[in-house]
């Protein structure tokens, strides 16, 4: 590490070159080959999926994906000549374009059920020529929308709804905002526009170079709509953080009298060391998605992974790099021509964490299990989440998409945005016996609107059933797709009402809400594996760095409890809907499914950088004095403020996602910043340092013969002596020690 940041201190010009060249060289190749994120995903071995390969198999052009067009009048019916004929002018432009291959109209006979009972409200569907954006791409959709020109005019409504029009998300304003509130936070934190400069540069330019690589590997890989702004989110948050805890480290070596180039390299060794220690455990966690073996997370994965590896490289290339550039102008200009041991002290140790530190040293059980009810209160609402994946409902009320969506509930119900399709495999007889039987059951279920007749498919002409051939049944909800009740329904279909008619082998449910129940439950039948996966390999690399089963044991207790936390705080709002008109959505839902695993996978890592960062310094500490509690209190006093004004950075960052339209986006800016906060504040503050406080030297328990197997890694860099900053020494007197100090 030492000798990386010589090199690049000593040759900042060409490291600067090198990172400007390659963010030029990507940009123009992205250029030249465009993006192609894609939201598609496969699950092997569920019903759902086994139904769209038979419906594929037989019948490519009716597997496509399908956009609903609704047409609404206040005064009137659908069916006079003015609503008729803008409609069907609308379903005629849409015709016209590639990308739609059929429309079923209301107006013509097999589309007599698609007019409301009161004749207000009808919808046509239009079936496009595959799969978005596999087949059909994002922009020929776009072109159909536009084509289709949805709106209001002349008192009639027409709106265009569905999946396939929902588009990738907009990016907007979030970045913008994000970056000013941190740089205030900078600001205040370093006093100095040139320092508080520093990690922006190295965060933008590292969350740059990634989304060029991420687009560029979509050519290649199957990467989701929303994985570039999740990248921008986390490679934004942690290339600024561990920008900041470099860049602190920094100005302490130049106030204990040390040059640029050796604050540099004494900056790099220790909390150069930590940072790419806690950049590795993130990619670990990142990186345990591939042991859902759900491919639609994979590219997330790799995109979120590289976003973190990118903001590493840069904080030990590129800022060492810079900071031979800055010199000693990182410091307020009342700092700069002095080195004294005070102010390194305060630097180092502000008064406001030595007063903290010494309350917590008096009643650590107390305050310890203040913080431990508070995690476990807002852990709570975990315990009924509820996963489902996210239809046009919740989305801006203004746009077309959720305009349709609400139309459509109102003039036919809601389970009309979510219709189940029964596929029967004919397979070597034409016998439709199970299907009919199955139609009248679920015509006298409560919980079904409407039963369409079976359409027949892969016979010798339309609608005649045969061997080889498939039916087609559609059946609607009386619930939304993502009411519990539509989820029962469901079950009750697949577990009661198929067996009772016999259709074990020949009766597939299948259709996007039962894809999207078939995703979330894969997810959490396999969800207790990755957690597993995540956790162990963390305790393992806890305990090879820091010599320690205990410090390894609570870390990984903590950081389950921050994500148990934050996941209870996004049930709480997004799910029971307890402030949810705040964040600009006026309507509640299960959390999406992909959400709880990715969403882990970063909260942990960022779990571990917060408890990195600080249990380095307490390690440093305890090798330094051999004293666990004047350890903690020191490394805790040394660290405190450098971890809130990171954990502040975040959150500015991550609250700035939630100002935009995307619900997927504001899900992930609000459960991290509500982790961040909880991580920040309660675990690393108060609920770590309480708990070693008590255990005392049992934190630092590990058998001698493991610790001969362990390899050696070090977080801290070449142990030196410490000098005692008198500030602090006088606050914490050795004749205080708790009882694991005897």
């Amino acid at each position: 590490m030492q000798q990386l940041a010589r090199l690049s201190f000593t040759h900042r010009r060409l490291v600067l070159a090198v990172w400007i060249g390659l963010l030029l060289v990507l940009g123009g190749a992205v250029s030249a080959v465009g993006a192609a994120y894609n939201d598609q995903f496969s699950l092997p071995d569920t019903e759902s999926t086994r139904a769209l390969e038979l419906l594929q198999r037989v019948n490519p052009q009716a597997a496509g994906d399908q956009l609903t067009a609704v047409v609404h009048v206040e005064q009137g019916r659908v069916t006079d000549p003015l609503a008729r004929e803008r409609f069907e002018a609308t379903l005629a432009a849409a015709q016209a374009t590639d990308a739609v291959v059929a429309i079923t109209s209301p107006y013509s006979p097999a589309g007599a059920g698609q007019v409301s009972q009161d004749g207000r409200t009808a919808f046509a569907t239009l079936t496009l020529a595959g799969l978005v954006p596999n087949d059909v791409t994002n922009a020929e959709v776009a072109d159909v929308l536009t084509a289709m020109n949805p709106g209001s005019a002349d008192g009639v409504q027409v709106e265009v709804t569905g999946q396939a029009a929902q588009g990738p998300p907009e990016q907007g304003l979030a970045e913008v905002v994000g970056l000013v509130a941190a740089a205030v936070v900078l600001f205040v934190v370093f006093g100095s526009l040139l320092a508080m400069s520093l990690p922006l540069i190295t965060a933008v330019l590292s969350i740059a170079v990634s989304i060029a690589t991420i687009s560029l590997l979509t050519q290649v890989l199957t990467i989701a709509t929303f994985a570039p702004t999740l990248s921008v989110l986390l490679g934004l948050g942690v290339g600024v953080d561990y920008a900041l805890f470099i860049v602190t480290r920094y100005r302490q070596g130049l106030l204990e009298g040390k040059t640029p180039e050796e604050a540099t390299v004494t900056a790099m060794d220790t909390s150069g060391r930590a940072v790419l220690f806690a950049g590795i455990t993130v990619c670990i966690a990142l990186l345990g998605l591939f042991s859902l073996g759900l491919s639609f997370l994979y590219g997330v994965a790799i995109a979120a992974s590289l976003a973190v590896a990118v903001a590493v490289a840069a904080s030990l290339t590129l800022l060492p790099a810079l900071l031979g550039f800055y010199g000693r102008k990182v410091l307020p200009r009342k700092l700069r021509d002095v080195a004294t041991a005070a102010a390194s002290d305060l630097e180092q140790e502000t008064r406001g964490w030595q007063r903290w530190a010494g309350v917590l040293d008096r009643r650590p059980a107390l305050l310890g299990t203040l913080a431990l009810l508070v995690m476990l209160a807002f852990s709570a609402p975990f315990l009924h989440l509820r996963l489902g994946l996210g239809d046009q409902g919740s989305g801006p009320a203004d746009a077309t998409t959720r305009l349709g969506y609400d139309l459509l509930a109102e003039g036919f119900g809601p389970g009309f945005n979510g219709p189940l399709l029964i596929v029967t495999d004919l397979g070597s007889s034409p016998d439709t016996g199970s299907t009919e039987r199955l139609r009248d059951a679920l015509a006298a279920d409560p919980d079904v609107t409407a039963v369409l007749p079976t359409t027949y498919l892969g016979g010798p002409q339309p609608g005649v059933p045969a061997a080889g051939g498939i039916g087609l049944t559609t059946v609607y909800p009386a619930s939304a797709p993502q009411d519990e009740a539509t989820s029962a329904l469901v079950n009750r279909v697949r577990d009661e009402l198929v067996p009772a008619v016999g259709g074990e082998q020949g009766l597939l449910l299948g259709g996007s809400t039962a894809i999207g129940q078939d995703f979330s439950d894969s997810i959490a039948d396999k969800l207790p594996l990755f957690v597993g996966v995540v956790v162990l390999l963390s305790f393992l690399l806890l305990t090879v760095v820091f010599r320690s089963l205990v410090v390894a044991t609570v870390a990984a207790f903590m950081n389950l409890l921050s994500a148990a936390a934050a996941f209870g705080i996004v049930v709480l709002v997004f799910q029971d809907g307890v402030g949810l008109s705040l964040l600009g959505v006026d309507r509640t839902g299960p959390i999406l499914a992909f959400l709880p695993v990715i969403l882990f996978a970063i909260l942990f890592g960022l779990s571990m950088d917060y408890e990195v960062f600080l249990l380095s310094r307490i390690h440093e500490e305890w090798l330094h004095r051999g004293d666990n509690r004047q350890a903690v209190l020191h490394g805790l006093a040394a660290t405190g403020r450098t971890i809130t004004a990171a954990a502040a950075i975040m959150v500015m960052l991550f609250l700035a996602f939630v100002l935009g339209p995307d619900l997927t986006i504001k899900l992930f800016g609000f459960g991290l910043a509500a982790a961040v906060v909880l991580d920040a504040l309660v675990v690393r503050s108060v609920l770590v340092p309480a708990t070693m406080l008590l255990l005392g030297r049992a934190n630092w328990y590990l058998p001698r013969w493991l610790d001969r197997v362990l390899p050696r890694l070090s977080v801290e860099g070449p142990a030196e002596p410490a000098r005692q900053p008198e500030l602090v020494t006088s606050r914490y007197p050795q004749g205080r020690r708790s009882d694991g100090d005897q």
